[in-house]
């Protein structure tokens, strides 16, 4: 069996990647920095070192990498060849995918098994917007090309930090990991990933996981960042900032409960779960690794305003959410270009227009005055108020 995978970043080498060696496919990274193809290529084993309470090394073999910016008749290649193809390249990246997995079925043999195609991505229904981006390139070829994948949708779970200098392609993770796939897509061929979960209802999944574990790590660093804090573990080892997150949680929680009926002490003892996992001193993950991308993780369907306005529209609480929103607002890096554009267009456009325009929010929702508000309070402290 082989496995194609977009994006031999860490989290390709150390969660999806390693799963499917473990799950007997020999592995294909697709990647388009040469550097690390190149490095990748240098090398025939790897370490995945799982830090922290259970913890083990684990090592991948059988695996090589490819440039596909470089190659991409060689990636167009082992996908007409491959059995899974999955990607963990951020959701953004998906549409510079889609020619190569086209171009991947289009010389796939009509009589082989359908390729098996899934989005690891931090994103709800990333595998769908995928196979939109292909079947919009392949116009009217789609009808006779469609036969041959199966796309599914996934929720995906692991914190896979920034590595150490010298670690080569080795990674440092956390043990814990939780992958759950839609299990329909597959009919009774589905594939062989140890560990993963497959369910007929995948909404519930993404958006626990989302609003949970992505708006809880987003909202750490964020507020972190605001009280001078460099580590993820000691931002929530800060009392203030655990209660201040454990109140965004709650209110993500209640939205859970009302959407999905999640069962509510289930939920408490997931959040339990989230917080531990972020206290992990073992972990060298920092505020500025997960706060960058700052205007992406408030935009409409993300962490924060998704659930936020969920919340809003139900009449429940979003005090910690708005919080955690207001805290983002102040998020500077240098290096992160949303970061260097977030901080230029709370200096330049008035709160009403950046409200409307980073969250999508209509300005009749009912969230959207609480986020004007902490625009305009944003603009007051740099000194640049406007109405």
């Amino acid at each position: 069996m082989k496995a194609v995978h977009f994006g031999a970043g860490n989290i390709g080498r150390g969660f999806v990647g390693l799963l499917l060696h473990e799950g007997g496919y020999d592995l294909v990274f697709s990647d388009v920095a040469p550097t690390l193809v190149d490095t990748i290529n240098g090398v025939s084993e790897y370490t995945v070192h799982e830090v922290g309470a259970g913890g083990s090394d684990k090592v991948v073999t059988g695996f090589r990498a490819i440039n596909s910016q470089a190659d991409p008749d060689g990636v167009a290649d082992e996908i007409a060849g491959a059995d899974v193809v999955t990607t963990a390249v951020g959701p953004t990246i998906l549409p510079f995918v889609a020619p190569h997995i086209l171009e991947g079925l289009a010389r796939r043999g009509a009589d082989a098994k359908p390729l098996q195609v899934m989005a690891c991505e931090n994103a709800i229904g990333a595998t769908d917007t995928l196979r939109s981006e292909i079947e919009k390139l392949a116009g009217d070829a789609w009808g006779d090309l469609s036969a041959r994948a199966v796309f599914a949708n996934t929720a995906v779970d692991r914190i896979v930090p920034g590595q150490p200098a010298g670690a080569g392609v080795d990674v440092t993770v956390e043990p814990f990991f939780e992958w759950a796939i839609e299990r329909g897509p597959f009919g009774d061929n589905l594939p062989n990933i140890p560990g993963a979960h497959f369910v007929d209802d995948l909404a519930p999944y993404i958006e626990r996981k989302l609003f949970t574990v992505n708006t809880g790590h987003a909202a750490t660093a964020y507020l972190g960042y605001v009280a001078g804090i460099t580590r993820i573990s000691d931002a929530l080892a800060d009392t203030g900032i655990r209660a201040k997150v454990e109140q965004a949680l709650e209110e993500t929680s209640g939205l859970l409960t009302a959407v999905h009926g999640l069962d509510a002490a289930e939920l408490a003892e997931y959040r339990s779960t989230i917080l531990d996992r972020f206290s992990n001193d073992a972990l060298p993950d920092t505020v500025q690794r997960v706060g960058r991308q700052p205007l992406r993780k408030l935009s409409r369907h993300e962490r924060f305003i998704g659930p936020a306005a969920g919340a809003a529209e139900r009449g429940l609480p979003v005090e910690g959410l708005v919080g955690a929103i207001a805290a983002a607002l102040r998020f500077e890096d240098a290096a992160d270009p949303q970061a260097v554009e977030l901080q230029e267009r709370i200096r330049t456009e008035d709160a009403a227009a950046f409200t409307a325009s980073v969250t999508g929010l209509d300005a009749s929702h009912p969230l959207f005055a609480r986020v004007q508000e902490a625009v305009a309070q944003r603009q007051t402290d740099l000194g640049v108020y406007r109405a």
